[in-house]
């Protein structure tokens, strides 16, 4: 991972002329914008996707790198880590066959995936931050490593990617800091932000005039949601301070700390902040300069391909690194599956498959349900979503969250909030199609956690309480947790959901 080609593209990436590739990325904004003019991007029939990234174990649960033939034969892609891999399905109608198709086009891969991995003694999790390092390494070591070729520095355990070596080699480059509750690490690279692993579900607007609209929403049932989903509590025990004790540990750290990794590791210090809760678009013109003109840390070489969107190469390449919580998407590889959506980023990897598609679905449904019913959630100001997102992001289903509900009335109380939350996106998929009772089976795994007060990251802390409780050394109760995830994973991960680790079955109480 470290020869002379990386380094020489690295080198080409760090060549590219900053100002015209800016000019550039302004000219193609403009072609955007006139493509949204005339309905290009419109299209009435709802599309759901998915982007879902895993981290690789051995068969003792510590963490592991994926040979680049294996990731290959098996069909994942490439990640930031060489111990991840990611899944991206195919577009589907938001339908009762859509979202069917999706949740069996995820178990398909990954059971097809299971024998090639296990030849190798290797196992995909699905997770929202590995706790465990490779055998014989720290994790402090496995995320710094990095070395230096003719003045280009690479990190050792990185996936060959320019982009991604390319940020540590910039007059500006990002953070590449671990700052969080009684953590912190200084790195030469980006490599720290591949302890975590998210799952990235997208929704298309039917109008991409009014891709602003389904945004403000979007950002607002951002903090309820991501309460229910947070589950990444903990962080690899050798990256704590030495004198930080288990209870602080438990009591100060963020329940879903993917979000704190995420924006210390690439937002610049004193400049603008890149990864960050973002504002609302007045316009859909807006959403497109608001991309073109996002602080550039490295100006990428552009190539086409004979895609529509190629016409808007170098604005499609500085969205890549358009990192919001919530962001707007443009692209199609012809006029004809032209489209906008909304790709939803704050939420980690989930214990199976059926909580993916839980969260895929109370996404879409809410989107389907919302804008067309002109909830009054759209009052809700930007400040106060803002707080609940982070406070979320803190405290899980603990946070102080707000919402409007459906009669207007403004909430903060936990169940009145998953009530209207659960009735509208139930709504939104009846009106696709779903009857009653399969809409209600995609969102039974989070209402029984918003029931039950149960998250995957408080399930995560009470068991390290309990080992601690038992005499465990914090890294022993660490480790003994992350193993029983692991374990559980393994029995569930196709079939069954997180509610089962729970022994609460699959009944729609």
């Amino acid at each position: 991972m470290t020869g002379p080609d990386l380094v020489e593209r690295v080198r080409d990436t760090l060549d590219v002329d900053a100002e015209a590739f800016q000019q550039q990325v302004r000219e193609d904004a403009e072609v955007v914008k006139a493509e949204i003019a005339a309905g290009t991007f419109d299209n009435p029939q709802a599309i759901v996707g998915l982007e879902y990234e895993f981290y690789a174990v051995n068969d003792e649960g510590s963490l592991a790198r994926v040979p680049r033939r294996v990731l290959e034969f098996v069909g994942f892609e490439k990640e930031l880590g060489l111990h991840n891999a990611e899944m991206t399905t195919s577009p589907q109608p938001l339908n009762e066959h859509g979202l069917r198709a999706q949740e069996m086009e995820v178990r398909a891969n990954l059971d097809a995936a299971e024998e090639p991995m296990d030849a190798e003694g290797l196992h995909l999790v699905s997770d929202g931050m590995w706790t465990i390092p490779p055998e014989g390494e720290t994790a402090r070591d496995y995320l710094t490593d990095s070395v230096s070729r003719d003045g280009v520095e690479i990190a050792t355990n990185m996936s060959a990617s320019a982009r991604y070596h390319a940020m540590a080699n910039t007059d500006q480059p990002a953070g590449m800091k671990l700052d969080a509750p009684h953590v912190s690490l200084e790195a030469d690279t980006v490599m720290p932000e591949a302890l975590i692993t998210s799952i990235q579900p997208h929704y298309q607007v039917p109008q991409a005039v009014d891709l602003p609209t389904y945004f403000r929403y979007a950002l607002r049932f951002a903090g309820p949601l991501l309460a229910l989903c947070v589950n990444s509590p903990l962080f690899p025990p050798d990256l704590y301070d030495e004198d930080a004790t288990p209870e602080e540990i438990l009591v100060d750290g963020w329940q879903e700390s993917r979000i704190d990794v995420f924006e210390t590791v690439l937002n610049v210090p004193g400049e603008q902040q890149k990864v960050r809760f973002p504002e609302d678009f007045e316009s859909v013109a807006d959403a497109v300069d608001r991309v073109a003109e996002d602080n550039t840390i490295v100006p990428m070489p552009v190539s086409g391909s004979g895609r529509f969107d190629d016409e808007f190469a170098h604005w499609r390449r500085k969205h890549g690194t358009f990192w919001r919580w919530v962001r707007p998407v443009f692209g199609g590889s012809s006029k004809e599956n032209a489209n906008a959506r909304i790709e939803f980023r704050p939420i980690a990897g989930q214990p199976t498959v059926r909580d993916t598609i839980a969260v895929q679905a109370a996404f879409a449904g809410l989107l389907e349900n919302l804008p067309r019913t002109e909830h009054p959630l759209y009052d809700l100001d930007w400040e106060t979503a803002r707080e609940s997102f982070y406070d979320a992001a803190r405290n899980g289903i603990d946070a102080d969250l707000a919402w409007i509900t459906s009669e207007g009335d403004r909430v903060t109380d936990t169940a009145d909030i998953y009530e209207d939350l659960f009735e509208q996106a139930e709504a939104g998929l009846r009106r696709r199609g779903l009857s009653n009772e399969q809409a209600a089976k995609y969102l039974w795994p989070l209402r029984q956690r918003a029931r039950h007060e149960t998250t995957p990251a408080s399930w995560k802390r009470d068991h390290v309480r309990s080992a601690l409780y038992d005499g465990n050394s914090f890294e022993n109760a660490v480790y003994a947790m992350q193993c029983e995830y692991i374990e559980n994973q393994r029995e569930t991960l196709l079939e069954g959901s997180f509610a089962d680790w729970l022994g609460r079955g699959d009944g729609l109480d």
